[in-house]
């Protein structure tokens, strides 16, 4: 059962699920204001519930509004532009040859033929940020995969609007934004960690947050650190 609570200006997603305990959350980057709670549950229990957290969801929706988003990238030389948390440097070069990009020298050097439009190097740039993920995720999924007792199926990378990575318990899936890519190594990790967790808990109850503090103590140092960074120009909502 899903539906929606309004609060002046505070409108507030439900969903109730089989599950025992109310999670309120305001997801980055973003305002809209999640609860899950139990099936048995009535409403106006609900609304009372969320009355009582209003300071909390307008501290943390202000703290999000904060967040500073990327500019819009042209693709053109000297454009400045994050891998792995270090900053880079656009250098464009023409050949007649394969599109490429590799980090060189302080540069992210884009190969592309002459006259390519700008949505052409745009393509290439995103796909060799999804690469990138690509590459590195196994070795993280291959390392915590034994110490949490969980197995992934399948690994999909692609650029989202709206989440970090999401997972689907029932088919033991993962799929992880590309824009990972640019933030620091931990942050990558942080958001493995994350979604192997949901295989053994669905939600973000108190069970997953337990599980977190268990696997990754500091995973509030890595969400805090995510969280900070800029965001693409996306309109985020959860």
């Amino acid at each position: 059962m899903v539906t929606e609570i309004e609060l002046g200006d505070i409108l507030v997603h439900v969903s109730q699920k089989d599950i025992k305990n109310v999670h309120l959350s305001v997801n980055p980057p973003g305002v809209r204001v999640r609860l899950s709670a139990p099936l048995h549950m009535n409403l106006d229990t609900i609304r009372a519930f969320v009355i009582s957290k209003l300071e909390w969801i307008k501290r943390s929706q202000n703290k999000l509004r904060a967040q500073e988003r990327e500019t819009q990238r042209e693709h053109i030389d000297r454009e400045s532009y994050q891998v792995w948390g270090q900053r880079y440097l656009l250098q464009i070069i023409e050949l007649e040859a394969a599109p490429r990009v590799a980090v060189k020298c302080g540069s992210l050097v884009l190969q592309v033929r002459p006259g390519t439009a700008r949505a052409k190097r745009q393509a290439v740039v995103a796909q060799w940020y999804r690469n990138q993920i690509k590459d590195a995720v196994p070795a993280l999924i291959q390392k915590w995969a034994p110490l949490m007792g969980v197995n992934v199926k399948k690994v999909f990378v692609q650029q989202m609007k709206t989440r970090w990575g999401t997972c689907n318990p029932t088919a033991g899936n993962i799929r992880f934004n590309s824009e990972l890519a640019k933030k620091p190594p931990e942050c990558l990790e942080y958001i493995v960690v994350h979604e192997m967790v949901h295989l053994l808990e669905p939600t973000h109850n108190q069970r997953f947050t337990a599980l977190m503090d268990r696997f990754m103590p500091v995973w509030r140092n890595h969400r805090d650190e995510l969280n900070r960074l800029p965001v693409r120009q996306e309109h985020w909502v959860y």
